[in-house]
């Protein structure tokens, strides 16, 4: 870290903020996956049974996210492949809510309740991914 928050920068910002957010998502998952299943607004009972251990497994990947995310932030030398490793899971993430939806499995509604949660983390960090990597190989 060379600079703290001060010398983030845009992308360090961009980065920071979603770590964060999906630590805190982690860290819900994590210490209570029972309230954030009913409680999360993306209608999370829509996709299936509740199951606690599953919630968590969820959770770890939530954490590895957030921590690769974070830890970019404050690393700029290794931030395109933090930020590459983050964007694989969530597109991955993305990827899934899309067939689940597309297919009927999930009712139309999760358009919309999974855009902010789901949807827009993956395109952010895609994009940022991308830049970083060009940046790299300019």
């Amino acid at each position: 870290m060379t600079g703290g928050v001060r010398s983030l920068g845009a992308i360090g910002w961009l980065l920071l903020f979603f770590g964060l957010a999906m630590l805190g998502n982690a860290g819900w998952m994590l210490l209570d996956p029972g309230h954030w299943y009913t409680d999360l607004p993306a209608a999370v009972p829509d996709t299936g049974p509740y199951n606690a251990h599953f919630v968590r497994d969820i959770g770890c990947a939530f954490l590895t996210v957030g921590v690769a995310l974070t830890w970019g932030a404050f690393a700029p030398r290794t931030r395109a492949p933090l930020t590459a490793v983050a964007a694989l899971f969530l597109v991955a993430h993305a990827l899934l809510h899309v067939y689940d939806t597309a297919s009927g499995l999930l009712p139309s509604s999760h358009w919309e309740l999974d855009f902010a949660g789901v949807y827009l983390p993956a395109i952010v960090v895609s994009a940022v991914a991308w830049i970083l990597w060009r940046r790299e190989h300019a």
